[in-house]
């Protein structure tokens, strides 16, 4: 396979994308350091929160910054630019506009990997932050693919974001029942697949045993980030 370096805008969180970074490791496969992902990391963390602005566009911008990044990466001579955040997916036709290199959508992927493994028009569920909800990303993903998105009441949502924001976050320890309330709940509203649709809470399901019928689109962006680089996928078992 030709091997294609990748270009990474990271620090959105710092930890996710740390934990992106371990996944393209573990899930390549390669005996010697040569078979691994050459990438082009850009830990930028100071990038104004995503969720902020899209629930209050008074606060600060990240769409140029996230552009500005993707100029900077497309200078390195990267062959495509992925951004391990969810939320930043609602900024992804001013990058796209910024550059000529291609951009993966994190949440185009995570909906194709849940569509797998769901029936025809079967509903799906999505845990993800305030501002990717408000956004409509997903669901308009998941319409296209012939599915209904179902998320979490308010209540369920608010522990949520208590989760990400709160917790994972704040370098503090994620609690599981916030996660495993807001499952339970999608599922009694019919939901075959759950969507892990923040990478904060990929950060915090890294120590849980969840089971596969949780989809996380950080593992679908890590796949297809190892593939653009034109290494191999460890098979799933």
């Amino acid at each position: 396979m030709t091997r294609k370096e990748i270009g990474v805008i990271g620090g959105v969180g710092p930890a996710a994308t740390v934990e992106f970074l371990r996944r393209i490791v573990d899930m390549t496969k390669s005996d010697t350091d040569q078979g691994h992902a050459d990438l082009v990391v850009l830990q930028h963390s100071s990038i104004p929160d995503r969720t902020a602005y899209v629930l209050d566009p008074s606060r600060e911008n990240p769409g140029p910054v996230l552009a500005a990044d993707a100029r900077r990466l497309e200078a390195m001579g990267v062959a495509a630019i992925v951004i391990p955040c969810n939320t930043a997916r609602v900024f992804i036709a001013e990058i796209d506009a910024a550059v000529h290199t291609p951009v993966v959508d994190i949440v185009q992927r995570g909906a194709e990997e849940a569509s797998k493994l769901s029936k025809p028009g079967a509903r799906v569920g999505v845990l993800a932050t305030d501002g990717t909800l408000a956004s409509g990303t997903y669901a308009h993903a998941l319409e296209d693919l012939g599915h209904e998105i179902v998320i979490p009441r308010p209540d369920l949502q608010a522990r949520v974001t208590e989760l990400i924001y709160d917790e994972v976050k704040a370098g503090r320890a994620p609690s599981r029942d916030k996660l495993d309330d807001a499952i339970y709940y999608l599922r009694g509203l019919g939901a075959e697949v759950v969507i892990l649709g923040c990478t904060e809470l990929s950060v915090a399901a890294v120590a849980w045993d969840l089971d596969d019928k949780v989809v996380d689109a950080l593992d679908a962006l890590a796949e297809t980030t190892i593939e653009l680089a034109g290494c191999a996928v460890q098979s799933r078992a």
